[in-house]
């Protein structure tokens, strides 16, 4: 068996709504005829719509036929004994041109109640932001599901909910159970647990092109919902220069960042996880034993669990988000 290398992928684009074209013109990448792209999944082991390696002898595979054929080899053995053949993090861009729904997730106990596979927790580092954009995470102040429920009837949801201002290099963390919904003015990159469980709640009265509104699951939220009040809904983290700096420590994915205007050597040897670096700012060369690649702002690395080191070389100041289990 050929040895493995690191995998860049094929993004998936989506036709949202609510969606722009920022992803196009901010992070360069093509998604052809689109009037709009909401999301770009850039590595994606979902169901039917999985992301497809674009380099090197596995080019045209999809993610879960690579996790197959190479198992512990490509995620680690732990990850691999965890999640099998499917791949368990999902990877997006996202554009927000207009108001997304609010929304919830399950978690991994409810998902397995209901039999859909996973819950979905995720986060959201925010690569920019126009001027006053917005986004709601959690409530105000704690409550209870007869007060929701009363609030969603009078039309008064957005009352009790927490709004947040954001920019360039914000952090939410966005676990399951916790409400939700990204504002217009918005670019930022997702990482979640690979699910498609969404619990759509209101959607701002909004119809589609031909006249329907969308679907709401305002019985299955409400199982689903933390009415908890906490205190600071913005992951507050520190950077220091060519360091990896910790920003979501969690059972589903572990994130850091790395801002680099030098040479930096990374040892995985203890890792026992695939690693991938998404590049949020400049351009990077990567380079291992018998080979290298290059990644730049908006492009994404599948780093293989079998990888023990990896130089980054910087060609310009650069950061990135360097991300495993």
């Amino acid at each position: 068996m050929n040895a493995l290398y690191p995998l860049k992928f094929k993004p998936i684009f989506k036709d949202k709504i609510w969606g722009g074209q920022k992803i196009k013109t901010e992070l360069n990448l093509d998604f052809g005829n689109l009037p709009n792209c909401g999301e770009a999944w850039l590595m994606s082991g979902y169901e039917d719509e999985q992301t497809v390696v674009a380099n090197g002898f596995l080019a045209g595979n999809e993610l879960n036929e690579v996790v197959e054929i190479y198992m512990g080899e490509l995620v680690g053995d732990k990850n691999f004994d965890r999640f099998g053949n499917e791949f368990p993090l999902l990877i997006k861009f996202i554009d927000s041109n207009d108001w997304l729904s609010i929304q919830v997730h399950p978690d991994d106990e409810l998902a397995k109640k209901r039999n859909i596979g996973s819950g979905k927790s995720e986060m959201w580092y925010i690569l920019g932001a126009d001027k006053n954009a917005e986004l709601i995470s959690g409530f105000n102040k704690k409550t209870h599901k007869e007060e929701y429920l009363q609030n969603l009837e009078n039309k008064t949801l957005k009352g009790m909910l927490n709004f947040e201002k954001v920019q360039k290099g914000d952090v939410y963390d966005i676990p399951a159970g916790r409400v939700h919904a990204l504002g217009p003015g918005c670019l930022l990159t997702e990482i979640q647990q690979t699910s498609d469980a969404t619990y759509r709640i209101y959607d701002w009265d909004r119809i589609d092109t031909a006249g329907m509104t969308r679907e709401l699951h305002i019985d299955k939220a409400l199982d689903a919902i933390d009415f908890e009040f906490y205190e600071n809904y913005k992951t507050n983290y520190k950077t220091k220069v060519n360091e990896t700096s910790s920003v979501i420590e969690s059972p589903h994915f572990t994130t850091r960042i790395l801002s680099l205007n030098e040479t930096v050597i990374k040892n995985f040897s203890a890792l026992d996880s695939f690693v991938i670096y998404i590049a949020t700012e400049g351009n990077v060369e990567m380079k291992w034993e018998d080979g290298n690649i290059n990644l730049k702002k908006g492009e994404s690395l599948l780093i293989p669990a079998s990888f023990d080191n990896l130089v980054i070389e910087p060609k310009t100041i650069s950061t990135l988000l360097e991300v495993f289990i």
